[in-house]
């Protein structure tokens, strides 16, 4: 696989700015004074479809030629990312399969339903996401867009970035989730290729740390089970994403569900908006590791905010 570049990521502009929003950039004097450090939220939350995902659907899905797309478009995904791209098909006129392991998030599932999407279910391991997969692709000819290790749907997540330094000039941190490492891959080739001077920080679940693992190891740790309430990271980071992630040097904070629903809560009260646990990773990270952003200028990436209200982890 031919790994994006920046200009990838400029041309991924280009190529959604018709569809996608410029989402707000917001921030908090209550959160940088616990943290020490000038925070700036960019709320992909209010993307559309609830979620960054939309960027790198849409560079996906039209960048195919008439023909490839006619086919249409086909994914695994526990929620964000398969609303995404049954959204950015819609956009096309084509269909959109997605394929969804069982357990999934029902407001997630429901908004894949509602975006016009083929819905199939299976089991919810990785192996049974990528057979199905495969199996529709050969049924349909449908062209996969991987939910993170496709490179038109990482330089697709990069769009954020310019966008965020345009709006928050002066930022010298960024700090975003990683799971399976689409938008972390996308955030480190576009912040690195306007300023390489940028420090990159990821959050990452306890129980899912195997991003963490990996860069430690200076390999990517194999297949393993997440145990954590932050469903968006729960999948294994992908193998171009790895090398994305250690090319770029960055840096993996481990933070607790605990402390994960705690942030979520005070984003929720300070904020005034609606972001999911996964994406609480983030404010989590600085709340545990203050030291590592002491004094900086951090431009934080909110991921999504499609939350259960039935379900709430508190």
């Amino acid at each position: 696989m031919t790994l994006p570049a920046f200009a990838d990521v400029r041309d991924a502009a280009a190529r959604i700015a018709p569809h996608a929003l410029v989402t707000p950039v917001l921030r908090s004097d209550r959160i940088d004074a616990l943290v020490g450090a000038r925070f700036v939220f960019k709320c992909e939350n209010l993307q559309r479809g609830g979620a960054f995902k939309f960027r790198g659907a849409t560079n996906a899905v039209w960048s195919l030629g008439d023909d490839e797309a006619a086919n249409g478009v086909v994914t695994h995904s526990s929620g964000n990312h398969g609303n995404a791209l049954a959204m950015a098909a819609r956009t096309r006129g084509i269909p959109a399969h997605v394929v969804v392991p069982d357990g999934a998030v029902k407001a997630k599932v429901d908004a894949i339903v509602a975006a016009g999407a083929i819905v199939h279910r299976c089991a919810p391991t990785t192996a049974a996401r990528e057979a199905m997969a495969a199996d529709v692709q050969a049924r349909t000819g449908a062209r996969l867009v991987h939910p993170y290790a496709d490179p038109l749907v990482m330089a697709g997540q990069g769009t954020l970035v310019p966008e965020l330094l345009r709006q928050a000039p002066g930022i010298d941190t960024l700090l975003f989730p990683v799971g399976g490492g689409g938008l972390a891959s996308g955030c480190a080739i576009a912040a690195h290729g306007i300023d390489p001077g940028i420090h990159l920080v990821a959050a990452e679940p306890e129980g899912a740390d195997d991003t963490a693992r990996s860069l430690d190891a200076g390999e990517r740790v194999g297949s393993f089970t997440p145990h954590t309430v932050c469903d968006g990271l729960r999948t294994l980071l992908g193998e171009p994403n790895f090398h994305v992630l250690r090319d770029h040097g960055v840096d993996v904070r481990r933070v607790s569900d605990e402390e994960a629903i705690d942030a979520m809560r005070l984003l929720w009260t300070e904020l005034r908006i609606v972001v999911e646990v996964s994406s609480a990773t983030v404010l989590a990270a600085a709340l545990r590791y203050p030291e590592r952003f002491a004094g900086r200028h951090v431009g934080v990436v909110l991921t999504g905010g499609n939350v259960d209200l039935d379900a709430l982890p508190w």
